[in-house]
């Protein structure tokens, strides 16, 4: 099981709303196939069972997810599974999904083949927790990237900000990227630094997740770095719906999706705004900035993990702060994360919380 996840784990591209799953078959102690989800179309454990072709009968199909039992873009795997006559199935994770929840360990069953299932539950729950989030909770699992000053400063108080961080932060930081389905920034941060948001590695790019900019207003301008015409729709806009139609039919030719989403308290209705992206099939985004976008979702409790890089310089009061307020009156009111971690990065103090 922990090589199916390492398949898994290597393969781990762009596949939402599908999970990214690993699968192996095994004959005499061997591995003899291995599979992980293609693309949108081809799933772990039929690709594994086709390159294993009649040798997968009588042996053991190791899968991190429990196969579907449903009709998706492809029919259900557990019909596969059950073709190829494997004489066992080692499950790492019951599906969540209620149309599949069990379903294709009973039917297993019933095929007169043997079956394992929450070997490694615990690993493979992580390995697949934004498709767990997006399937219980309806929305992505979220990810929250800080970096700032030993005084909490992500910027000078003209705006200079490259870099704070180390070469060695931000590389971890392109991995991050290159893992997720969606990277989201608000509106300020894109009219200040118009990022690319790409994974990169050596110089060239190696992922481009999906974009994603909370823009209620439209100020995003159509010649931003992150719209492509050639591409149509890798970026999102979340909006409010008296958003300018202007600016709207201008950014969708530039090669945006508009994406409106209710106001509360003059603000996106940001749970509204992240159950949306969950319905749209995002499973996992990561936010890089800015302080605002950060402090509202973690006021709203819509941030599952962060990912702090804390380095050795000071800026000042004057320099801009990393959060916005989060309104703690009282530091029993404080946001105190369930598991934290904290290790060096290059000259940097990498801390990890997760809720």
């Amino acid at each position: 099981m922990r090589e199916a996840l390492a398949v898994a784990a290597r393969a781990r591209l762009r596949t939402a709303p599908n999970p990214t799953v690993g699968a192996l078959v095994v004959r005499g102690g061997r591995v003899i196939a291995r599979g992980a989800t293609r693309g949108l179309e081809a799933h772990a454990e039929a690709i594994a069972l086709a390159r294993a072709g009649s040798a997968a009968r009588g042996a053991t199909l190791y899968v991190t997810l429990e196969p579907c039992a449903h009709w998706g873009r492809t029919p259900p795997c557990v019909e596969a599974v059950i073709a190829a006559r494997p004489r066992r199935v080692v499950i790492g994770l019951v599906d969540p999904d209620p149309r599949t929840r069990g379903a294709s360990i009973r039917a297993l069953a019933r095929a007169g083949i043997d079956v394992s299932a929450g070997v490694l539950a615990d690993a493979c729950a992580r390995h697949h927790e934004g498709f767990v989030s997006r399937v219980l909770r309806g929305r992505p699992f979220t990810s929250l990237k800080l970096a700032a000053s030993l005084d909490g400063r992500i910027a000078t108080a003209s705006g200079e900000s490259r870099w704070i961080s180390s070469g060695a932060s931000r590389a971890l930081v392109q991995r991050l990227r290159a893992r997720t389905d969606a990277i989201v920034v608000g509106s300020e941060t894109l009219l200040a630094d118009d990022p690319e948001l790409a994974a990169r590695r050596a110089g060239g790019v190696v992922h481009r997740p999906l974009r994603v900019v909370v823009d209620s207003r439209l100020r995003t301008p159509p010649q931003a770095r992150i719209l492509d015409v050639e591409r149509p729709e890798s970026a999102w806009i979340l909006c409010a719906r008296d958003a300018p139609a202007r600016r709207r039919a201008r950014l969708e030719r530039a090669g945006a999706r508009t994406i409106d989403v209710r106001r509360s308290g003059g603000h996106l209705d940001l749970g509204a705004a992240w159950r949306e992206l969950g319905r749209l099939g995002v499973n996992e985004c990561l936010v890089e900035g800015g302080g605002g976008l950060a402090a509202a979702l973690l006021r709203a409790g819509l941030v599952d993990r962060m990912h702090f890089f804390l380095a050795p310089l000071l800026i000042g009061a004057d320099g801009r702060a990393v959060l916005a307020g989060l309104g703690v009156g009282r530091l029993s009111e404080a946001l105190r994360p369930k598991r934290f971690s904290a290790r060096r990065v290059g000259p940097d103090l990498y801390c990890l919380a997760e809720w």
